[in-house]
Order: structure tokens, then sequence, then C-alpha cells
């Protein structure tokens, strides 16, 4: 190659990357110009929404808006804001991701190093499972939330949303010990480990990647999710997804959209932070387990 082909090759290259970069960064802006959107108009007076330009820059900055969806606007028939409602999501987020968490995990455990006549209908009637819409079981989950008597409860919610998540944290867990070495469990298991020991010593150490993908995926899902908590909450159990479409449709006359922006962003923060902090090992960790050997 000559030095005048070889310098056309690497001009080529700078303009396909530059290219590409370009196109990259229009999508990033199409995609968060939203966001923009419901961030300037937060810190907006309610007169500059209305009477100005949604896409200019605050010209009287405030976060009075952000003070009124968090603590002072009214959700129904009391003005509480969001506050509580943050508490009630927190506590049906933590136990339902950590008990859905484990339970995957000794599910892919059981079904990969302890295998059992049936495994694999009952690992494909859990995945099944994963593709019920929600609507199909809200019915049979009132009646069972009624029966155990944990209707309009934050337990109830945490109940449903394992119940639901569960086949998905199986999956994930299954598809990565199914390339983790069989080896090491039966030396193991010579060795006299139990069923017990084997799984805390040995698998869950191992289960780091997995472990992040379970609970980005089911914080995701948990605290995003709207018809269960609208479904199965009472005012005292509500999260944050429906006390936020409360303070939209609680707004009488004039609607105030700076504190709805301002509410749906602070809904929106925490798994916004996740995906910040844990984003870039979801996908190492669905990769993780996708090839064997």
């Amino acid at each position: 190659m000559t030095a005048a082909t070889q310098d056309t090759a690497i001009r080529t290259g700078r303009i396909t990357r530059t290219f590409i970069y370009l196109v990259l960064v229009l999508f990033a802006l199409f995609y968060l110009l939203p966001f923009f959107v419901m961030l300037v108009n937060s810190l907006k007076p309610l007169s500059e929404i209305t009477g100005g330009n949604m896409m200019a820059l605050p010209q009287d900055w405030t976060i009075a808006p952000w003070a009124s969806a968090w603590s002072t606007a009214q959700i129904g028939v009391e003005a509480t804001g969001l506050k509580p409602f943050f508490l009630n999501s927190i506590l049906m987020v933590a136990p339902a991701v950590i008990i859905s968490t484990v339970l995957g995990a000794l599910n892919g455990y059981v079904l990969t190093k302890w295998r059992f006549r049936g495994d694999t209908i009952l690992f494909g009637l859990m995945l099944f499972a994963c593709f019920i819409p929600f609507q199909i079981v809200l019915i049979p989950m009132a009646r069972m939330l009624g029966l155990l008597g944990l209707a309009g409860s934050t337990p109830g919610l945490v109940l449903v949303h394992v119940v639901y998540g569960l086949g998905f944290t199986t999956l994930y867990f299954r598809n990565y010990y199914s390339a983790f070495p069989t080896e090491l469990v039966r030396a193991a298991m010579i060795d006299g480990a139990g069923f017990f020991r084997i799984f805390w010593r040995i698998m869950l150490p191992s289960s780091g990647p997995i472990i992040v993908v379970s609970v980005i995926w089911q914080f995701t899902n948990i605290w995003n999710d709207f018809l269960f908590g609208a479904s199965f909450a009472d005012l005292d159990s509500m999260p944050m997804t429906v006390a936020l479409n409360n303070l939209v449709n609680s707004s009488t006359g004039v609607k105030e959209y700076n504190v709805h922006f301002a509410g749906a962003i602070l809904a929106a923060l925490p798994t916004l932070f996740v995906y910040i902090v844990a984003g870039r090992y979801f996908v190492r960790g669905l990769m993780a387990g996708s090839v064997k050997g």
C-alpha cells in the first residue's frame, strides 16, 4: 500500500467515524429532548409556560414546583405531595427485588445443577409466565390477595411483584448457571457439601454480573409499574407512579404543568440513577452467560 493510498484510507476512516458520531449525537438529542422540556419547565413559574415558549430556558429560575410536587401538591382530596408515596415505593421495591432475585438464583441453581424428572417442563411453564399480560392476572390475583388478607397493603404488592417477576429472574440465573462448570459442584458434593452450602459458597459468589441484571430489571419494572399499584393498593400503600397520576388528574382549573413536570422527574429519578450507576454492567451481565465454555 502506497503512502497516498494509506492517507486516503485514514481520511476515509475519520470521515466515517465523524459521520457515525454525528448520527449518534442527533439520536441522543432526539431522545433527550422530552427530558429537556420537562426539566426546564419544571424550573419555571407557571406564567412562563402558559404565556411563553416551552423550549426556552427559564427567565425566572425557581424550585417552587419541585417543593410543591414533593410535599404540598394536592393528591386526591389531601395536599400531601409525593413524599409519603416515595417511601411506599421504596418499601415495596426493596423486598420485592431482594426476594425475587434470591428465589430466581435458587431456581436457576436447581434447574441446572440438581436435575430432576420434569425440570424442563417446569422451566418451560415458568418461562411461559413471562409472557402473560398483566391484565389477565388481575382478577385471580385480587382473589388470592383477599384470601390471604393482603389486599390493599404493601406486603400484597410485594407478593404480586415477586410472583410476576420470578419467571424473569429464573430465566436469567438459569442461563447464567448453565455455563457454570458442573465439575465444581460435583467436587463439592464429593467433599460433603450440601445443597445450601454449595449455593452459598460456590454459586452465589460468582453470580455478581447476573445479580446486577436481575436487580436492575426488577427494580425498573416494579418502580415503574402502574397497573398493579392502581389495582391492589389503597391510599396508605399507594406507590409513587399511582400518586403521580393522581397528582396530574387532581388539578382543577389551570393545570400546574411545572408541578407536573417536576413530579414526573422525581418519580423517574430512582430508575435514572440506577441506570447511570450500574447500567454498563447490565449488558455485561446479560452476555456473561450467553457463551458456554
